[in-house]
């Protein structure tokens, strides 16, 4: 088993295997969005053949993923464990918005917990949405998140699955920080 773990090549294989599925693509659409042949493909992912530099500079491509990103994903597929002294903390130095990156470095799943301070606001646009679905789990005080035109209050415990991409709103209108799971999975 320790073995397989650090076979390259059935990491790459799992690699792709995992980028096609997240984006809910079947072997004959990754062909056609890449020029690579559905057997090849399909090889490649049961680690029956190994693939040449133009193959996976192919195949990343369709994913939208430079070549040295794909292959960083490949070689951390060991990683399942992102233990909490090692998660990438990144905070806002304007606002106090701090942002943990929960989830293992592979994941085809990300999650992050976020705590924005009181008063705080935070916009992005609809294209920070357009490459993933979400949900926003709130874990402690309140949160409203106007999506387009729509504002959502949401208090502990409350669970929003996001619609469509749109110019969206992060606010916290209480006196306490609001503390928050966003989980992100690829479209």
């Amino acid at each position: 088993m320790q073995q397989a773990e650090n076979d390259p090549v059935q990491a790459i294989a799992t690699r792709l295997k995992i980028e096609r599925e997240a984006r809910g693509w079947s072997l004959a659409e990754l062909a056609e969005r890449s020029g690579v042949s559905k057997a090849m493909i399909s090889k490649i992912e049961r680690s029956e053949a190994s693939p040449t530099a133009t193959v996976l500079g192919r195949l990343s491509g369709a994913f939208g993923l430079p070549l040295s990103v794909l292959l960083a994903l490949a070689e951390r597929a060991q990683e399942r464990v992102a233990l909490q002294a090692e998660q990438p903390v990144w905070t806002d130095p304007e606002t106090g918005y701090t942002r943990r990156a929960v989830s293992p470095a592979n994941s085809p799943l990300e999650l992050l917990d976020v705590s924005l301070p009181s008063g705080v606001r935070v916009p992005y646009p609809a294209s920070a949405f357009a490459f993933q679905h979400q949900q926003i789990w709130v874990l402690a005080g309140r949160l409203d998140f106007q999506e387009g035109p729509v504002m959502h209050h949401l208090t502990e415990g409350d669970c929003l699955l996001l619609g469509p991409p749109a110019d969206c709103v992060f606010f916290n209108p209480g006196k306490e920080p609001a503390r928050y799971v966003v989980a992100l999975a690829r479209r």
